[in-house]
């Protein structure tokens, strides 16, 4: 993991530290939507001067800022629903007929905007270098007072920080570089950012399942100039060939504070960008996954799904993981023969997923179709398919063939098998296998191409099961950009899953960002369980085993259902993100248009303070809301302005403990 120049960002009101209170519900406002306009307005419309234009390459040597004022444009203008608009402007060349497109779309809603490059050859000669192309170059400029801070957040490298919040100040002349490690997006660094300066701020991410970067450069006293995208491109295009960038996405907000921001975010993305299985929102769900010794047989699993009927619980969805297929003397991690290893399923992966389904529960499969190792099928009958680098053996998806044969097979076995979700993992480094294949000419071409077949593949699987949804997955966490999020949710947002405080700290990493999220857990105690409620939450547990506690999981289970309808609402933190064990860890879920929501708070082991008070955020100030505590018998009430102001009092008596509290507005 890289060393960490940024130091941990104190999130928000608790009365042990600096609070900040807010009134009612946090929704977008009419200042955020004017910034998005005349932002668009000033950057993509009324570019008469082609430099104000919020990306930039070098072509032949020359900058786009000097050349696009010289090239044909042509505009185009669509309507693609109520909700959104998309803008097309074309530059063509006419001595090289290279053609750049720049294809936005404006979410009238949100004060969203995003858009993504495409460079066309449309001429019968190679065309000149084409380099540096930073799909996000723009400046973003304060009032004299105040000063630029940057939020950002660690990813998923499987430390017990994963995800921690970040900030940086950006003071005079102050440079700040981040971005992917080894080509998977999220392996170190998250590629989500939130520029603050007075009052304002916008947020910046990118959708690119590859290698990306970002910059971050205080020019003068009161600018802050921002460029990125796909870290490395020098390339020509051969005649008729297409290239594009990372795409890039802008949120402008304006007044409150950075969290309100992080809500209208998570907004967004449950609109706009949550995969929608059947035309349904992607369901919360409670699920369960075994396979621990990763060398899967019906019979084990069978016995497990029948020990949870055995005890009479329920669950949304069961998973099979790794080790399913043939891999002798390998164990799970060879893989590149995708074939149901036919003595340990001797009638198929189906004869599973039917019991399950007749039992009303979904199933979950995994893959790993990129990674090849020597001796699979793969690597006998396709070396020409395989790129070779230090991180091992890649399938080359950015391949035609190859891309077929994927798609093929991996349709196949979810229409044979009857999947319901596709989990696909990725455990391995991809950078060098594709720089390795590149030559001086057409560096980042490989990566582009790879990165093309890889969303394209996901788009035919979901074409071809409209009803399916596909879990990321990615050695926990380590690819979760934009676009990869468009067409899928993180069932396991990290690989490392303990201690509590882990997960606890977490969450409170996570979910400003990525409103849906999951992990898993060993049965334990009430603490635990209340650590790991997620959106997509699940146990591992071996139920041919009596001593577990049964009643208990079930009691959690239940809990878990009560809360699930929250979990995709507002999100605010009552506490500092920390992993220390004598502190207290709290956050509270809001649904403002139910006039509900949950706080969950827990002391820690070493805690000295057996009650702590927290501000709530989003509710109305003059209503009356009904409290209730799981572990109490009785309601209590409360008025919204007191619970903002004087702050929600909690007492947990022992350490290590736990409580989930929710509130409903009653007048």
């Amino acid at each position: 993991m890289k060393a960490r120049r940024s130091r941990s960002v104190l999130l928000i009101t608790v009365l042990l530290g600096v609070s900040s209170m807010r009134g009612q519900a946090e929704v977008v406002s009419a200042n955020d939507l004017n910034m998005r306009r005349q932002w668009v307005k000033r950057n993509l419309i009324e570019t008469k001067v082609e430099n104000n234009l919020p990306f930039s390459f070098v072509y032949g040597g020359q900058p786009s800022s000097a050349l696009l004022a010289t090239w044909r444009r042509s505009d185009e203008t669509k309507k693609l629903d109520q909700h959104r608009v998309q803008r097309t402007t074309r530059w063509t060349d006419q001595k090289t007929m290279l053609e750049v497109r720049c294809v936005s779309v404006e979410y009238l809603k949100f004060p969203t905007v995003e858009w993504t490059l495409y460079f066309k050859n449309r001429g019968k000669q190679d065309t000149p270098i084409l380099e540096n192309l930073q799909a996000l170059d723009t400046r973003f400029e304060r009032g004299e007072n105040g000063e630029f801070l940057l939020h950002h957040a660690v990813g998923s490298p499987c430390q017990p920080n994963d995800y921690q919040p970040l900030e940086t100040v950006l003071g005079q002349k102050a440079q700040k570089r981040i971005s992917a490690a080894g080509g998977r997006p999220t392996n170190s660094d998250l590629c989500y950012f939130n520029l603050e300066w007075p009052g304002q701020g916008v947020i910046l991410a990118f959708g690119w399942p590859g290698q990306w970067t970002a910059n971050f450069v205080r020019e003068d006293t009161n600018a802050v100039h921002v460029t990125g995208g796909q870290e490395l491109t020098h390339f020509k295009l051969f005649p008729g060939e297409e290239a594009r960038s990372p795409l890039v996405a802008l949120q402008f907000w304006k007044g409150g504070d950075w969290v309100r921001a992080q809500n209208v975010w998570r907004r967004w993305m449950v609109a706009h960008n949550l995969p929608r299985p059947g035309g349904k929102l992607v369901s919360t769900h409670y699920g369960s996954c075994w396979s621990i010794d990763l060398n899967p047989s019906a019979e084990e699993e069978m016995a497990i799904i029948k020990g949870f009927e055995r005890e009479g619980i329920k669950l949304d969805y069961y998973f099979i993981d790794a080790g399913w297929y043939p891999h002798p003397g390998g164990g799970w991690p060879q893989t590149g023969t995708w074939e149901i290893d036919a003595q340990r399923f001797p009638h198929g992966i189906r004869e599973i997923s039917d019991h399950l389904h007749e039992k009303g529960t979904k199933f979950v499969l995994w893959f790993e179709p990129e990674r090849v190792t020597d001796g699979s099928w793969l690597a006998v009958n396709h070396p020409d398919w395989i790129l070779k680098g230090d991180g091992g053996w890649l399938l080359n998806l950015g391949n035609p063939e190859t891309w077929k044969w994927a798609v093929e097979k991996i349709s196949g076995l979810l229409t044979s098998q009857s999947i319901d979700v596709y989990r696909e993992d990725f455990n391995m480094d991809p950078l060098t296998c594709w720089r390795t294949a590149e030559a001086p000419d057409r560096q980042g071409v490989t990566e582009m191409r790879h990165v093309e077949g890889h969303l394209a593949l996901w788009d035919e699987i979901l074409r071809r099961h409209p009803d399916l949804f596909i879990d990321s997955c990615a050695s926990g966490g380590r690819r979760n950009d934009l676009e990869t999020l468009r067409r899928s949710v993180p069932l396991l947002r990290s690989d490392c899953f303990s201690p509590a405080e882990v997960q606890q700290a977490q969450t409170m990493g996570i979910a400003p960002w990525m409103p849906y999220y999951g992990s898993g857990m060993y049965p334990a105690d009430v603490y635990w369980y209340r650590s790991c409620i997620f959106p997509a939450s699940r146990v591992g547990m071996d139920t041919r085993k009596p001593e577990h506690d049964y009643a208990l999981l079930k009691k959690m289970m239940a809990e878990f259902h009560r809360v699930e309808k929250y979990l995709l609402g507002d999100f605010y933190p009552l506490t500092p993100y920390s992993l220390a064990l004598d502190v207290w860890a709290a956050w509270q879920f809001d649904r403002p248009e139910m006039g509900e929501g949950i706080v969950q708070a827990f002391r820690r082991d070493e805690s000295p303070n057996e009650t702590a008070r927290f501000r709530l955020r989003g509710l109305r100030p003059e209503a009356t809301y009904c409290l209730k505590d799981f572990d109490k018998p009785d309601p209590v009430e409360a008025i919204g302005k007191d619970l903002m102001e004087s702050g929600l009092q909690i007492s947990l008596p022992q350490r290590r403990s736990s409580c989930i509290l929710q509130y409903q507005r009653v007048k």
